[in-house]
Order: C-alpha cells, then structure tokens, then sequence
C-alpha cells in the first residue's frame, strides 16, 4: 500500500512540471515531505500508514499553502499605474 502511494506521488510531481507558482510548488513540496513524515510516524507507532500519510500530507500542504510567497504569481503588481509621457 505505501509503495502503491509513493508512486501515486511520484506520478503528481512529475505531471506537475514547471507550471507552478511559488506558494502551488511550496503545496507540492510540503504535502510530499509531512506524507512520507506522516506515514512514517504512522509506521512506527504501529498504526495506519495510509492514515498518517493523508494526515501528514494534508497538513503539510496547507502550511506550504499558506508560507508561500506570492511574488512571482502577480508579475504585475508593482508597476505604476501612470505611463509615462513626453512632455
């Protein structure tokens, strides 16, 4: 079951590409590392590996949610709003 999730996992990052914003690849990044922590704890406690993974990746994808920066998904954001003019 865990090496049937692992794949599943691999198989998202790598469809994923480069088409990510800062704050969806720190999401990715975050829901992979607290997945493989959760089914890790989840292992050693000897209770569910498959629960600790969905606990672990849930909660890590929300905190790399929300710690993301979002400088590079509004490109827009810090021109100025008068153009210039040659006077």
């Amino acid at each position: 079951m865990a090496r049937r999730l692992a794949c599943i996992m691999l198989t998202g990052f790598f469809l994923a590409g480069c088409s990510l914003t800062n704050r969806e690849e720190r999401a990715v990044t975050g829901g992979a590392v607290g997945a493989a922590g959760g089914a890790a704890i989840g292992a050693i406690s000897g209770g569910s590996v498959l629960t600790g993974a969905l606990v672990g990746g849930a909660g890590g994808a929300a905190i790399g949610a929300l710690t993301g920066d979002d400088g590079d998904e509004h490109p827009h954001k810090h021109r100025s709003k008068h153009k210039d003019h040659d006077d």
